[in-house]
């Protein structure tokens, strides 16, 4: 005869650490845009911005021109 099937524990996923993991991956989603593919029509902040985004793209070897 078969032991009977016991009930496995699942934690509870509390609210704040699912804020805060959505709001973390949602910051990083929105850097690796800006990095990689954002050619200025975002960051209308002057060239600085614009600069620095574009020195990203050449230290990750991410291809922009």
């Amino acid at each position: 005869m078969a032991a009977p099937a016991q009930s496995v524990a699942v934690p509870a996923l509390s609210p704040k650490l699912l804020a805060a993991a959505l709001l973390s991956v949602g910051l990083m989603l929105l850097l690796a845009y800006l990095v990689g593919f954002d050619q200025g029509a975002v960051s209308r902040s002057g060239m600085y911005l614009h600069e620095l985004m574009h020195d990203g793209r050449h230290l990750l070897g991410v291809p922009c021109h």
